[in-house]
């Protein structure tokens, strides 16, 4: 095999990195738990790090790195998110003083626009990480015909930099099937398999969940709102009902929608949010995950949940088509193919030794998804566009720090 060399000088480390996000800390979601990762993985090689976002009264987690608070009001609709208002004077001042090699914005709102526009400002390389498809979250409020307009938004942003992230190599045909910049780059997502791993079955835990022994559980785990596939996910439930086919639903999660969803699903079991050790043991506690969210970037409930030791039956769609491998490891259900989630679950609902060879092969694959490697190769690309900027720039970017001599 040829060896791959590098120029030492595109693998300069940065010494400071500024992040912009709509959410760090105050709701646990996916985007949140990997800039947190990134944060103190950077933090460990020696990088300061200024994380610019609104902040809540009341917090989910304790977060990673350096908090600075932006001004923020709750989100019309969706009053659990925070719309930052920009970047005002104050923060520009912490920022300016901070003097970061590199600007990393996660969402293309109020904020990484200004913050963009500081960066282009003041001849600092600007990324960008793609961790939401909002353009499609239209669909799920009857407001289908905007969709073209967010997806022109989104476009408009992300050409101005320099880089984008996507979690996934289906994340990158599509965007650049849509054009939407001019050079998309793969920042992947990791598990810890010490936490989420089939030993973590607890026969006390589905006791405590009044789950009966020998019933077969469907897991749904994330946020309960529309653009998670909720009624997509009700209605193959219905569907096995009709046929009479044996199961017992779970549903781990909080959101707008839990209301809503318990009414269309009385016989479930919903354990409200949960995290750490409940949240492994309710994952390695059930047997097949079902994830029908179209909007993922990446499944980071999917990849927890092979971790866990569970065949999967999820969309056709960007947020799972890099994970499952159908028909090996779960199934890829086309969006919107009527009776075909139901299909599938039943195959793995009537058939144990189907699930368990899917639940082992699952739990091999996701064991390559190794976080220390993919927060590394981010730094990595960082120390790539600061080089490149500089080069373009006529600059010789300083040789301290190098990556290769570590």
């Amino acid at each position: 095999m040829k060896q791959i060399t590098h120029n030492p000088i595109r693998q300069q480390k940065p010494q400071r990195v500024a992040i912009f996000s709509g959410n760090y800390n105050y709701v646990m979601d996916g985007p949140v738990r990997a800039l947190n990762k990134l944060v103190a993985h950077l933090e460990s090689r020696g990088v300061q790090v200024l994380v610019f976002a609104p902040t809540a009264k009341k917090t989910a987690f304790e977060h990673c790195g350096t908090l600075v608070s932006v001004p923020s009001i709750a989100l019309p609709g969706r009053s659990e998110y925070r719309l930052a208002l920009g970047l005002p004077p104050k923060q520009q001042c912490i920022l300016k003083e901070f003097s970061p090699d590199i600007v990393h914005v996660a969402a293309p709102d109020w904020l990484g626009h200004t913050a963009t526009d500081w960066a282009k400002k003041h001849g600092i390389p600007a990324v960008a990480s793609f961790h939401t498809r909002f353009d499609t979250y239209p669909r799920y409020y009857h407001m289908a015909w905007a969709e073209k307009y967010i997806t022109r938004l989104m476009r408009r942003f992300y050409r101005r930099c320099e880089r984008i992230y996507v979690p996934s190599r289906c994340m990158v045909d599509l965007l650049q099937q849509q054009k939407m910049a001019k050079d998309i780059r793969i920042w992947s997502r990791g598990v810890d398999t010490e936490i989420f791993t089939p030993a973590r079955c607890s026969h006390q835990r589905r006791s405590a969940m009044g789950i009966k022994t020998g019933e077969t559980v469907i897991l749904f785990v994330g946020r309960l709102v529309l653009e998670k596939g909720l009624g997509v996910f009700a209605d193959a439930l219905d569907e096995l009902d009709r046929r009479g086919t044996a199961y017992r639903a779970v549903i781990v999660g909080e959101g707008p929608e839990r209301e809503h969803f318990a009414a269309r699903l009385p016989q479930a079991i919903f354990t409200g949010y949960l995290k750490g050790q409940a949240l492994a043991e309710a994952y390695a506690s059930a047997n097949i995950f079902f994830n029908a969210s179209t909007t993922e970037t990446f499944g980071n409930v999917t990849l927890e949940a092979m971790a866990s030791g569970l065949p999967a039956v999820c969309a056709d769609a960007t947020g799972s088509r890099s994970l499952v491998e159908n028909g090996k490891t779960g199934y890829l259900v086309p969006a919107q193919t009527n009776g075909a989630y139901a299909d599938k679950l039943e195959l793995l609902l009537t058939d144990s030794g189907l699930r368990h060879r899917f639940a082992k092969a699952a739990t091999e694959k996701a064991a390559n998804f190794h976080w220390a490697n993919i927060l590394e190769n981010m730094l990595i690309e960082y120390s790539e566009v600061i080089a490149s900027a500089a080069e373009s720039a006529g600059e010789q970017p300083q040789t301290a720090g190098v990556l290769a001599a570590e």
